[in-house]
């Protein structure tokens, strides 16, 4: 048998497959990370990590971190449509500050927040962080300037070819293959797996700039997001240090970008740009997410349009959805649907997020389409046209920023590894989140009475929660400990918890979502144990 030299190599160093190292370098897996680029993204990409992901990053302990990089809590969320910066604005949107957002969180018991609050934070500033992140955590060996050329898997593992910038070609071998790389995944494409849904719908570029002025100067109100009301489908976004800004539009190859940022601003100002770059809109998810020993993560499996924040997001939600899985696999106490249930949860989230994607897009385009361009004019005729630009934004584009069902009611109900229960399970709404904790859904934010947050008294493992606080586990202990899987016990009398979570017992995954629950453990606990750790084929083996 041929040496094993790593657990896991991970092609792609951006946040999502650097999320993935950490993680399983924190669950004792040894991996390798390798980026073709020499250094980090030096511009600005995705620009929120929604409450989901904040909550992962806390969890994996650097989301104070994160906060550091990006707009300060004190800085306004709020949203502008406009014609330019110094017009009045035709509709404004006001959201919570982190800072605001974080008092009504620690103002209510829970159920209904999140945890953490979303963080405006640039994918250049949030990238150099996750390198660092990943470099010291123990079991993970990052490599730039290293491009997987090539892969060869068989029964035990995958040959993996990698070509250094500066060095000869070399081979490791790695018991798994995560292609984190990207839209343009050359993981992906190896593997032979298609996209499915709406490709090339629109061409856009991207003007990068830097000013130290211009934040402070906005006359209209200071805000995160300003979507201009033009014929190119303009918008400017503040990114997280409020110095530098991308306004994304579809312009020509031939536009005067300088011209273009002081028509849309209105006032001469300083600034640099610093990148023009040109991307493109899709709405794809991959047809598979595994072969064999090989799966696909992040952009890699899903694009979307960037309307909604879906992407990066959708992303790590998949990196940790794999990383606890990869773990059992390697230690030995995950049975054969463990890896199975990596694309059987996360595909149906990815085709989701599609869907609400372009859901939020398309009532971005319900206004955009009455713009004509006389919009700016001081005509009877213009005035008629903002003001049906205005009824329609107002009716239609806060999809663009209100998917909370999508972020946080998101449920792997039908998975082999969740024990499903009587009657139909809870729909998914796109807007709307509605907290339980039935089987399947991540555990509902609760402060405890002692002022902890639920989710921090999770074990990195399993979890037994014992609302009732003296239910006998030694039998689901001894099932656990007979398979090798880590599980903690947390006993919390607490009537008000079992009020809200509707039970007295609930058993929460690594990822923290809810496996199972009920009042009293099941008779068979080696049963259970075997549902929530992928042995359920091997249950059905020993049985036949």
């Amino acid at each position: 048998m041929k040496q094993i030299d790593y657990d896991v190599v991970i092609a792609g160093a951006g946040p999502v497959g650097l999320t993935l190292a950490i993680d399983l370098g924190q669950r004792g897996v040894r991996c390798l990370i390798v980026e073709r680029d020499p250094t980090t993204g030096p511009w600005p990409k995705m620009d929120r990590s929604n409450a989901r992901t904040m909550e992962i990053f806390r969890r994996l302990g650097f989301a104070d971190r994160v906060r550091a990089l990006g707009y300060p809590p004190e800085a306004s969320m709020d949203v502008f449509i406009t014609t330019r910066l110094v017009d009045p604005p035709l509709a404004h949107f006001h959201y919570p500050s982190v800072g605001a957002f974080r008092q009504e969180i620690a103002a209510n018991k829970g159920l209904g927040s999140p945890l953490e609050p979303y963080q405006l934070v640039s994918q250049n500033k949030l990238e150099p962080l996750l390198k660092q992140i990943a470099e010291a955590t123990p079991n993970v060996t990052v490599r730039y300037a290293c491009a997987l050329a090539a892969f060869d898997q068989d029964a035990q593992g995958v040959d993996v070819r990698l070509e250094p910038l500066d060095d000869d070609p070399e081979t490791v071998r790695a018991r798994y293959l995560a292609g984190c790389d990207g839209g343009a995944s050359l993981v992906r494409k190896a593997l032979g797996i298609k996209l499915s849904g709406s490709g090339g719908l629109q061409d856009m570029r991207q003007i990068c700039f830097r000013s130290k002025e211009l934040y402070d100067r906005i006359p209209i109100g200071q805000g995160r997001h300003y979507y201009f009301a033009d014929t190119t489908s303009a918008s400017l976004i503040v990114q997280g240090d409020r110095e530098e800004f991308t306004i994304n539009a579809s312009l020509p190859d031939d536009a005067d970008f300088r011209q273009e940022v002081l028509d849309r601003v209105g006032f001469p100002f300083d600034f640099e740009i610093l990148n023009v770059g040109r991307w493109r809109l899709h709405l794809l998810v991959a047809d598979r997410y595994r072969d064999g020993r090989v799966f696909i993560v992040g952009d890699a499996a899903h694009l979307v349009i960037p309307t909604g924040g879906l992407g990066m997001n959708t992303g790590i939600g998949d990196a940790v959805d794999l990383g606890w899985k990869l773990a059992g696999a390697v230690q030995g106490w995950g049975g054969e649907a463990l890896l199975d249930s990596y694309e059987a949860e996360r595909r149906p989230i990815g085709l989701r997020n599609r869907d609400a994607s372009g859901w939020a897009a398309s009532g971005m385009g319900i206004w955009r389409k009455a713009v004509t361009p006389i919009i700016r004019e001081d005509t009877p005729e213009a005035a008629a046209v903002r003001d049906t630009v205005t009824e329609l934004a107002v009716a239609h584009h806060r999809r663009v920023h209100d998917m909370v069902g999508v972020e946080l009611g998101y449920s792997y109900a039908g998975s082999p590894l969740i024990e499903a229960e009587t009657g139909e399970p809870q729909r998914w709404d796109t807007i709307v989140y509605r907290p339980d904790a039935a089987p399947g859904v991540r555990i509902p934010h609760i402060w405890l009475a002692d002022g902890r947050a639920m989710q921090d008294v999770m074990g990195p493992g399993y979890t037994l929660l014992d609302l009732q606080g003296k239910t006998p586990t030694a039998s689901l202990e001894t099932a656990f400990a007979d398979v090798g899987a880590p599980l903690d016990v947390v006993r919390l009398d607490n009537p008000f918890v079992r009020e809200a979570y509707g039970c007295g017992l609930l058993l929460v995954r690594p990822d923290l979502h809810i496996a199972w629950r009920g009042d009293a453990l099941p008779i068979d606990s080696r049963r259970l144990v075997d549902r929530v750790t992928g042995r359920v084929l091997d249950m059905i083996a020993s049985a036949a």
